[in-house]
């Protein structure tokens, strides 16, 4: 030990004689620095209740409360974060995590109460002298926490995309659907947006951890369409990521897609090993696309005997007469009909309700009945011409190609509609080498189609043109289709809506095309209910009518899937199917007692 070590504690007393400072008001005229982190701040029309601030806190001094005035919606849970003092530190890392900023803390730090209970406070919302402070500590303009730039997909380029129906997303590598799923924040807003209502964050979860056979079974619970949802899905969910306020949202689909692209059909069977116990009960479905395949699933699990009428050779539905291989690869869409099937389903092929087998019969000999045919009817443009031969839509077209008939298009192809059908005809036909224009009524921002399929066809040469109503269609003399359109003028609906087109006569056009492709919307076809049935299954025009629980007004008639949901897409039918098997499921049971 050194001399000065012994010394050093008796230098101390030279500060005994010193007069000492004294605040006469220590707790007034004495502000924090203007960075200074004191008690907290919220912006409560920013938050969206995500509640990563309270996942972050390590004291546990946050908890996510509702809030009177705030409602919950799909891209807020309605909870705002309250901060207990007798735990926080002060530490502000909610404030560096929050994902849309909302989460500050003022330069005030003078609080003086006698009420232990009163130091529980709910930032933004109790009115305290800070609350609308501008001084004090906020995370500084481009420091995250986060990497707010998602992994990147890596795709096939678009000149050698257009030779072929080979897959054009090729997946993820371990290492990137690791660091993707680093950006999740586990705050669950996608969990409520998912219309199956799957465990993302903990499928995600389950990747980080590198737990790929937790990630299927939690994928499995939710979603027996994993492998075609990872692909296709409309990805509703990514819409409402919390990170996708600072940033690129977290690529949920990716991320499911990267799990089952792990297993094979032996290694979801291995994996999963579902056991069941049998129920007494005989359930029909008619339609074995997603609606109708994920209720049998279901109702396999439940014990239940499943008997499934499907029109069409193969079993998927639009899922493999209505989306292109480059899309969705029949070998992964046939794992996933195939591990239902492998359940104990029977399944009778090219059978056609009304022609085959009665309604009736199948009423008759079944405890239950759920359909979901889908919409397998397309709309008509109206317009003189559009029977013209070269005219046709772009279901027949999508079909065709499934069932392996090579179309004869012509060197140029006009696709009429803006949603995913007309962008799937569209770069189907330029597989076909044709020159192909699509013709949509209004903006392109008002398109129906995802964005990234928008972008994808426009990669691959596809020209598109926007404000376009179609006027009529005529034979020229070679044979050809003459095409006449109008450049719409955009008439405002008010705010939420689209803007409706009406014909600007001062602006009319014509173009010539080989092939015309015609994909405005499509529409049901239950004329196989007998007129027997329509006194107690309500019909709504084509459609019938369903509670939310998928019931129809005859209590052992269930409905699903496009035939019924406005959303027109795999995930809805999906959880139409769920729903309708828990909702079979408890009429029969209640039938038993």
């Amino acid at each position: 030990m050194k001399i000065k070590d012994i010394l050093a504690p008796f230098y101390v007393w030279k500060h005994a004689v010193e007069k000492p400072y004294t605040s006469r008001k220590p707790l007034e005229d004495r502000p924090g620095a203007p960075r200074y982190r004191g008690f907290h701040t919220n912006d409560i029309e920013k938050c969206i209740g995500c509640g990563t601030c309270e996942s972050i806190c390590q004291n546990a001094a946050i908890d996510m409360v509702p809030v009177e005035g705030v409602e919950t919606t799909l891209e807020d849970s309605g909870l705002r974060p309250s901060i207990d003092y007798g735990r926080c530190c002060w530490c502000s890392l909610c404030v560096d995590i929050c994902p849309t900023g909302s989460l500050g803390m003022s330069n005030e730090y003078t609080w003086v109460d006698a009420d232990p209970d009163a130091f529980r406070f709910i930032p933004g919302v109790d009115d305290k002298p800070w609350k609308d402070s501008e001084a004090g500590y906020r995370r500084s303009e481009g420091y995250l926490l986060l990497d707010p730039k998602r992994m990147q997909m890596e795709i096939i380029a678009p000149d050698e995309s257009v030779k072929s129906f080979l897959e054009v997303v090729k997946g993820y590598s371990k290492e990137q659907a690791e660091k993707e799923a680093d950006r999740c924040v586990q705050c669950g807003l996608c969990v409520a947006t998912c219309p199956a209502h799957m465990d993302i964050p903990e499928y995600i979860e389950a990747i980080r951890e590198d737990d790929l056979d937790e990630g299927l079974k939690l994928l499995y619970q939710t979603n027996p369409f994993s492998s075609v949802c990872g692909r296709v899905c409309t990805k509703r969910c990514e819409d409402v990521c919390a990170i996708g306020h600072v940033g690129d949202s977290v690529s949920i689909r990716w991320l499911k897609r990267y799990i089952t692209d792990q297993y094979d059909l032996d290694g979801v069977k291995r994996t999963l090993d579902q056991k069941i116990e049998p129920s007494e009960g005989n359930v029909a479905i008619i339609g074995a696309g997603p609606g109708g395949l994920s209720a049998a699933y279901y109702l396999l699990l439940m014990g239940y005997k499943v008997t499934l009428f499907e029109s069409n050779e193969k079993a998927g539905g639009m899922l493999r007469y209505g989306i292109p291989e480059y899309r969705l690869p029949y070998d992964q869409l046939d794992k996933d009909i195939d591990y239902i099937l492998s359940l104990g389903a029977e399944i009778k092929y090219n059978t056609n309700i009304g022609e085959d087998i009665s309604f009736a019969e199948i009423y008759d000999n079944y405890d239950a009945l759920f359909f979901s045919t889908g919409l397998p009817e397309s709309y008509r443009c109206g317009i003189p011409g559009e029977d013209n031969e070269g005219v046709l839509p772009a279901l027949e077209l999508l079909e065709n190609v499934t069932k392996g008939n090579i179309p004869v298009l012509g060197d140029e192809v006009a696709v009429i509609g803006g949603g995913n059908s007309a962008i799937d005809a569209a770069r189907t036909a330029r597989r076909f080498g044709a020159k192909v224009s699509i013709l949509y009524r209004r903006r392109e921002v008002d398109m129906p189609a995802d964005e990234e399929e928008i972008r994808d066809a426009r990669s691959e040469d596809v020209a598109l043109i926007t404000q376009s109503i179609p006027i009529k269609v005529e034979k020229t003399e070679e044979g050809r289709l003459a095409l006449t359109w109008s450049k719409a003028k955009l008439i405002d609906q008010g705010e939420g809506k689209r803007p409706k087109p009406v014909v600007n006569p001062d602006e009319m056009h014509t173009d010539t095309f080989d092939t015309i492709i015609t994909a405005i919307g499509q529409d049901a076809n239950c004329s196989f209910i007998q007129d027997k049935f329509c006194d107690i299954i309500s019909m709504k025009g084509s459609r019938p009518v369903v509670d939310a629980n998928c019931r129809t007004t005859d209590s052992k008639v269930y409905a699903g899937g496009d035939l019924t949901n406005s959303h027109k897409d795999v995930v809805s039918a999906v959880a139409d199917g769920h729903n309708a098997a828990r909702s079979i499921d408890e009429y029969l049971r209640n039938r038993r007692r």
